[in-house]
């Protein structure tokens, strides 16, 4: 996930009124990080209710030079003309709408970060550029930079900074797949380890990443003794890697710590003489009892499960089934149908592009929003998913990119500073444990996944010490 996402979390503002960035000046706010689209400032100025404990999300645009040429035309209203552009309201950053109209609906408000919009002014996304973009890295820097055109940002509270540790957790695959749409070349082995476990394997291949022990299907077996498998496994990956594993992210009051640091964990007063193991071991009571205690594992065991119902198998052959059915294409490529023994099968689109033969435009908010009333109806539940059919191949289609989203997001969990010689003091309540890094995936990515689901599948194949991952929710 992107460093700014898990920074995220809800401020109360007033219902009424929206925050202005102008009531604080920018030397208030400092740099914390920075993904792909978004950079992250947290705010230490004086005491202000509206920004006290919060953090600034603000969306990032090419550097100048790198930027697209794009020619203004006149308004068309007679009054703009002269070259003026006319300005039009700034809608609301994409990632509160959605997570209001769409990602509300699936998970509990106190699981989701709740985000607050805030207005912004140009003039003062200028100053801030000046004072903190030296503290960005340089690759970033000559890339990208604050988009100071932007007249609205996002609040949020922050969630790692506090006096707690948060533990950043990137769960993965909660399931094995059914047999029934995987081809006899897969079917074995997607049968019997799970995605994770497969990819980690071929990963490990090429190089990538230290060995990992951690399976996702004992974290989510609400078996604590597999969870506490699982959480040894993501330390230890943790800890051999210097901390470079994304699975597995500590923050003690806001610092990211390495394994070199962990006794920054522990409770001030506490003996730190602790060795790694002991520690090791009290910060996985903590996180198991926390996990345990909080339906999310469940809601995104489910979800993945109950959205990704044909594997990208099953969804390809249903993508080539619905296209070779449409008239341009059976008129197109009609000698492939007149003598189909005496040819090649004729060629096909890949998985999710558009074509002039099947359309697959990219979902927007409310085509996630009619999406969602499909699947939270009767027509999910009367789905004959072992024989899916043309006519719903777009409801599978999204069905399959939100669980995506679900695969691929993270969970953050607040725990108290450990002391190994005593029973961890559980945090409960809203808190405790949020789901973030929840936008929605792009169609695009679909082709993109089919070729390295097969790459993931054949080369474990021929792994000769394949591993076992038991689901512990298998129909």
């Amino acid at each position: 996930m992107e460093q700014d996402s898990l920074l995220l979390h809800h401020h109360p503002l007033s219902s009424n009124t929206m925050a202005n960035i102008s009531n604080t000046a920018p030397s208030d706010w400092r740099y914390v990080s920075e993904g792909g689209a978004t950079i992250v400032f947290s705010y230490h100025g004086p005491p202000n209710p509206d920004f006290d404990g919060t953090v600034l999300r603000l969306r990032k645009a090419l550097v100048p030079s790198l930027r697209p040429v794009v020619k203004v035309k006149d308004s068309e209203d007679g009054e703009e003309g002269n070259g003026k552009v006319v300005v039009h309201e700034e809608p609301d950053d994409p990632t509160i709408e959605y997570q209001i109209k769409c990602m509300s609906r699936l998970i509990p408000a106190e699981n989701l970060p709740r985000l607050e919009t805030v207005l912004l002014e140009s003039e003062w996304l200028e100053r801030l550029v000046e004072l903190q973009n030296l503290k960005r890295p340089e690759g970033r820097r000559e890339k990208d930079g604050i988009d100071v055109d932007r007249k609205k940002g996002v609040l949020a509270t922050d969630l790692v900074g506090g006096n707690w540790l948060a533990v950043e957790i990137k769960p993965k695959w909660a399931f094995l797949p059914s047999l029934t749409h995987l081809s006899d070349a897969t079917k074995a082995t997607k049968s019997q380890t799970c995605r994770f476990c497969m990819h980690n394997h071929l990963r490990k291949s090429k190089g990538q990443i230290v060995e990992m022990s951690y399976c996702p299907l004992d974290l989510f077996s609400e078996d604590e003794g597999r969870m506490t498998r699982a959480v040894h496994g993501l330390w230890d990956g943790w800890h051999e890697s210097g901390g470079s594993v994304n699975n597995l992210k500590v923050f003690a009051e806001g610092k990211i710590l390495r394994p070199s640091e962990a006794n920054a964990m522990l409770a001030g007063g506490v003996n730190t003489e602790y060795s790694i193991n002991q520690i090791r071991d009290a910060f996985t009571t903590a996180l198991v009892r926390t996990l345990v205690r909080n339906p999310v594992l469940s809601i995104l065991s489910k979800l993945q499960r109950n959205l990704d119902v044909l594997d990208i198998e099953g969804l390809s052959k249903l993508w080539r089934e619905t296209e070779t059915l449409a008239p341009l294409y059976r008129t197109t490529f009609a000698s492939f149908f007149e003598k189909p023994q005496e040819s090649d099968a004729p060629p096909s689109t890949p998985l999710g592009v558009s074509s002039l033969f099947l359309s697959s435009p990219e979902p927007d908010i409310p085509a996630w929003e009619d999406f969602l009333d499909s699947f939270l109806s009767q027509f999910s539940a009367q789905l004959d998913n072992s024989q899916p059919v043309p006519q719903n191949l777009r409801y599978y289609l999204l069905a399959y990119l939100l669980s995506a989203t679900f695969k691929d997001c993270s969970v953050i969990a607040r725990l108290n500073f450990i002391d190994p010689g005593a029973e961890p003091n559980i945090k409960t309540g809203s808190n405790a444990v949020t789901v973030i890094d929840l936008d929605p995936k792009s169609m695009d990515k679909l082709r993109g996944w089919e070729k390295l689901d097969k790459e993931i599948a054949t080369t474990y194949s021929s792994n000769p010490e394949r591993k076992t991952c038991i689901d512990a929710f298998a129909a």
